[in-house]
């Protein structure tokens, strides 16, 4: 039964024939071997290592988890504890694979390390996989387990030795199994997944109404934002020694990568189905969309000049009507990339998080940013 279900998971995750994992594989290779031929070598504390080991790996954790794979899978006949602990390895194994793999495949390649700090790296990979998981399937204890899970991230900032931090770590996995042996599969399905907004019948939609009802409902939507925020009030403290703001556009077109909201339309296919459907739905949808997008783009914006008149002193009225420009402009870049050039034929909501097309407009921006900067 075990075999079975793996074998599910695996097939949702890295393709009917696993090609995802063999791609992802041989990129990982390839750019270890080009880093490691090219002769660059680089000093990279094993502490740094280990936290993006684990950094990386949560975050994909979180991310999965809250994507809601497992729904589909309750439906079939299952015993519990086999179940889950299909569903997290598999997940586990994604997450190492086709993105922490890489981070190693770059970090160890320009930067070799003794067996004894490999281990450790993976040992904290191995707790980054266990430790969101025990947090989603703890719904009724989360507070102690958030409180767990610094306690932890503390031993890995202050405790030094490598041979400690890996008996530690090891240890501290094997409970968290443990705890996992006796989670609920239907922990795991979260709410954001199954809910539904609905319109009554004869009820107008309004766009703006959906987009904030949905970012309600996917919280790390919102949490992405709020992130963007904490970077447009750090932003400024690297360009305050530019001369009269001239890396300012730069810093708008840094903070246009707000990848949640340029995927809105690609990661809801029944919404999209709808919108291009049903006649005129095409103006009645882009036009909110684009102007949400702006309004969100504005507000990170005003908070990143805010945060640079605090640290230097001030800005001129150019720079505000920059804000409004580049805003706009990505606004619009977004809505045309989403409307012409939709995400399809991803397996979670991750690979949208993750695909390539998100840097299409950040980069777009900076290449107008270094044309006013020049013309500056």
């Amino acid at each position: 039964m075990k075999k079975e279900i793996d074998k599910a998971f695996a097939k949702k995750l890295f393709g009917t024939r696993y090609e995802r994992a063999g791609k992802t594989f041989l990129i990982c290779l390839i750019v270890y071997c080009g880093l490691h031929l090219s002769g660059v070598r680089l000093r990279i504390s094993p502490f740094v290592i280990y936290l993006m080991s684990a950094a990386v790996t949560a975050g994909i954790m979180w991310q999965v988890l809250c994507a809601g794979t497992i729904k589909n899978m309750l439906m079939l006949p299952f015993e519990r504890q086999e179940f889950v602990f299909s569903y997290i390895s598999i997940l586990g194994c994604y997450a190492l694979l086709t993105k922490t793999g890489i981070v190693w495949a770059v970090v160890f390649a320009v930067s070799p390390q003794n067996p004894v700090e490999i281990a450790v790296s993976a040992v904290c990979a191995w707790n980054a996989v266990l430790m969101p998981a025990v947090l989603f399937s703890q719904k009724s204890k989360r507070g102690y387990v958030f409180i767990w899970a610094v306690g932890l991230a503390a031993v890995l900032i202050f405790l030094k030795n490598s041979v400690l931090l890996l008996a530690v770590f090891a240890v501290n996995g094997i409970f968290a199994a443990a705890l996992l042996k006796y989670a609920d599969p239907y922990c795991f399905c979260p709410q954001e997944s199954i809910r539904r907004h609905t319109v009554k019948s004869g009820q107008k939609l309004l766009m703006w109404r959906y987009f904030f009802r949905y970012l309600t409902s996917h919280r790390n939507y919102l949490l992405n934002t709020a992130f963007m925020c904490g970077v447009a009030c750090i932003l400024p403290h690297f360009f305050g020694e530019a001369e009269d703001g001239a890396f300012v556009p730069i810093g708008f077109a840094i903070l246009s990568v707000n990848t949640p909201l340029s995927v809105l339309l690609s990661c809801d296919p029944a919404l999209e189905q709808a919108v291009r459907c049903l006649p005129g739905q095409k103006k009645a949808f882009c036009l909110p969309y684009g102007m949400f997008v702006f309004s969100v783009n504005l507000l990170v914006d005003a908070v990143f000049l805010c945060s640079y008149r605090v640290q230097t002193g001030g800005f001129g009225a150019d720079a505000a009507l920059f804000a409004v420009v580049f805003a706009l402009l990505g606004a619009i870049g977004f809505v045309l990339l989403e409307w012409f050039f939709p995400i399809r034929g991803w397996k979670i909501e991750s690979d949208l998080w993750h695909h390539p097309r998100k840097y299409i407009v950040p980069v777009f921006l900076a290449v107008i940013a270094g044309a006013v900067g020049v013309v500056r």
